[in-house]
């Protein structure tokens, strides 16, 4: 079984490489974070954690992250491209608060596809059983998240510690997959990736991602613009996931048309091997938002769906 094909029927782990991991510890911690955030830090508690955006004063997004509320501190998942980037945000508006920041040298794997709970259990790891919930595993800790929307696991390691976990994953029924695989599927179930998707070219509601947002939790940086957008549904696109009747993928930045103008633009796109179609995430005019919407794209057909990926 290919790595593609457990990620739709069984299992498949992949190292997700360079993610950073910042450790936000201190009294005033919560606070913070929940100011410079769009979801809601201070309700949560030990074992639970959530997934948020940080914008600017302009209500664009500057980062993503899976946060992470443990018993003495927070734990920042954060992609690549933003692990520098969320830090010194962070530490430009620490100024009298009782906040210290750490970057922790963690790897990520992980485990995704119908059956990862069933292979992380008989390879001796705990389950958390709600989204973002997540637990020790002796020196590692396993957080019920998912990169591609299909059922899934992060375990944070250190490096040295996947000679031992990877072999126990495999005996147990997990497939090596590549990192195209998981980002095929990925787009394929319409869950969007900060740097490829997601940028601080757009604003919160124009990502579509509503499990980022808190619409009572108080005062927070970027806060106004969202509340504005929310009150007077003022956004002209939305992020969408497409169905293309091509077998060759379009370019980030690819327009595609309705009634003679541009209606949309890709900002990823890949062949997916199921339907031999391509699929893609593109911002679409908020007009033809919704499932059933036709687009063109060189006279090929594209057809706005629903995104598999639970919000």
């Amino acid at each position: 079984m290919t790595g593609y094909d457990a990620l739709h029927d069984g299992a498949a782990w992949v190292q997700l490489a360079g993610r950073g991991k910042i450790r936000v510890s201190g009294e005033d911690r919560a606070r913070l974070l929940h100011a410079m955030t769009t979801n809601h830090i201070q309700q949560l508690a030990p074992g639970q954690g959530c997934y948020a955006f940080f914008l600017n004063a302009q209500g664009r997004i500057l980062a993503d992250a899976n946060i992470f509320c443990r018993e003495e501190d927070f734990l920042l998942d954060t992609e690549p491209e933003t692990a520098v980037k969320i830090y010194e945000h962070i530490d430009h508006y620490v100024i009298a608060d009782d906040v210290a920041l750490e970057n922790l040298p963690l790897t990520t794997i992980a485990l995704e596809g119908p059956r990862a709970e069933e292979v992380l259990r008989a390879a001796g790891g705990p389950v958390p059983k709600a989204e973002y919930e997540h637990e020790p595993w002796g020196v590692r800790t396993v957080a019920r998240v998912s990169s591609t929307g299909a059922p899934g696991f992060f375990v944070f390691l250190a490096s040295v510690e996947c000679d031992e976990l990877l072999p126990g994953l495999e005996a147990a029924g997990a497939v090596a997959a590549t990192a195209e695989e998981f980002r095929t599927v990925r787009i394929e179930n319409g869950r969007p990736r900060y740097g490829e998707d997601i940028s601080e070219r757009y604003i919160a509601q124009e990502a579509n991602q509503p499990r980022a947002l808190h619409f009572s939790k108080g005062c927070y940086l970027g806060q106004e613009i969202v509340e504005r957008v929310r009150s007077r549904a003022q956004i002209h696109r939305v992020l969408m996931p497409l169905v293309i009747d091509t077998t060759e993928p379009p370019e980030p930045g690819t327009k595609l048309q309705a009634g003679g103008a541009d209606r949309a633009e890709i900002t990823s796109a890949a062949l997916s091997r199921r339907s031999g179609k391509v699929v893609a995430l593109a911002y679409v005019r908020t007009e033809l938002a919704k499932p059933g919407s036709q687009l063109d794209l060189g006279g090929a057909r594209a057809e706005v769906v629903q995104a598999a990926a639970a919000a």
